[in-house]
């Protein structure tokens, strides 16, 4: 919240502007959204427009008009620049949280792969990452026929449920990141980087309407209240810090391990499309694979499988988590209704903390 603030203040005070150019990864591109936001509808109170229960979650006047947002991603990996949510670190209650309202999508997004040239290879490969669980997870969330229906059509969340259109976009945004990110870091290539980005805001399309849930609502505990940084990758970071990428991917395998029994189909789905990246055409017969206590282990191998071409480590230990911290991340996770409202299967802190130590072991 603290660079939000800041931002909002340099905005509100320093007069109006015709248009507003947001050019970094997605924290850059989500501080811009707030601050665009705030400096025009100058709410009475920061936590106003923030997603519950942190926040209020107070609707977006109707007749807002934000100043034309144009942004250019550096970092092939949130989709920021197709997306109406701008995430934050909320340091009062050591997690993540965020705003939500289709007013703050960008108004044009330039992406070009001539802005990731310089990024070293291991960022380029978290930020991957998060292109790869936005997919997945957009994928396999809550269809949007069983959320809840809202009393009015100006109470919908951004976050509707999987849905025919995201659907769309999910699986090409999967596909492209299943045979381009190893390729990223075997050559890191114009190519690759190109096909890297088109991915990123693919999945931007297919999460910013379908959602994302449970790897990502685990992930903002892990990565506000970690002791110490954890890749040396991150060049002049003053502060504790995991890669969102890392933080997102962690505990990826745990969660659809658990989650493949809500839909065994959509989770076979997503297996069979990494096995067939990485040239395993053995696929396990229609009957196996769709098989409740199969696809999600299916899919959490195939994630492994994958993380393993990549030389990334899973388990929350490699970050200085032990299992006294799981109840804190427990906490951490639990308001998180925005995501944790569309996983496919519901949980409370009995399920999160069962999975929280998953994936504090795995391997």
């Amino acid at each position: 919240d603290v660079s939000f603030r800041h931002a909002i203040e340099y905005l509100t005070n320093t007069g109006d502007y015709d248009a507003i150019v947001a050019i970094g990864g997605g924290s850059v591109i989500d501080t811009a959204k707030a601050a665009n936001l705030y400096a025009t509808t100058r709410p009475s109170d920061f936590y106003d427009y923030v997603n519950p229960p942190i926040g209020r979650g107070l609707p977006i006047p109707t007749a807002t008009k934000l100043s034309p947002l144009i942004a250019i991603p550096t970092t092939a990996g949130t989709g920021s620049e197709t997306t109406g949510v701008a995430i934050f670190d909320d340091t009062p209650t050591k997690s993540k949280t965020g705003i939500a309202n289709r007013s703050l999508k960008p108004a044009l997004g330039v992406v070009d792969s001539d802005n990731t040239k310089t990024l070293p290879t291991r960022v380029a490969i978290y930020t991957g990452l998060d292109v790869l669980c936005h997919s997945l997870e957009s994928y396999t969330a809550l269809p949007f026929n069983q959320r809840p229906r809202p009393e009015s059509p100006l109470l919908r969340p951004a976050y509707q449920g999987s849905n025919p259109i995201s659907d769309i976009w999910s699986l090409f945004a999967l596909e492209t990141c299943a045979v381009h990110l190893p390729r990223v870091m075997q050559h890191n290539d114009e190519e690759s980087r190109g096909h890297m980005l088109l991915a990123s805001s693919a999945a931007g399309i297919g999460f910013g309407n379908a959602g994302v849930h449970l790897p990502h609502g685990m992930s903002y505990p892990i990565s506000s209240q970690v002791k110490s940084t954890y890749s040396s990758d991150y060049e002049h970071v003053d502060h504790a810090m995991i890669p969102h990428g890392m933080s997102v991917i962690v505990a990826a395998p745990a969660v659809f391990s658990f989650t493949g029994i809500s839909d065994p189909e959509r989770h076979a789905r997503c297996a069979g499309l990494l096995a067939k990246a990485r040239g395993n055409e053995a696929l396990p017969s229609t009957n196996d694979a769709t098989r409740g206590d199969y696809a999600g282990k299916w899919l959490a191998d195939e994630i492994r499988e994958l993380l393993a071409v990549l030389d990334v480590p899973l388990g929350l230990r490699q970050f200085g988590y032990t299992n006294d911290d799981i109840p804190s991340l427990v906490q951490g996770t639990l308001p998180q209704h925005r995501v944790t409202k569309i996983s496919p299967r519901p949980v409370g802190a009995k399920e999160l903390e069962q999975l929280f130590t998953v994936a504090m072991e795995d391997s």
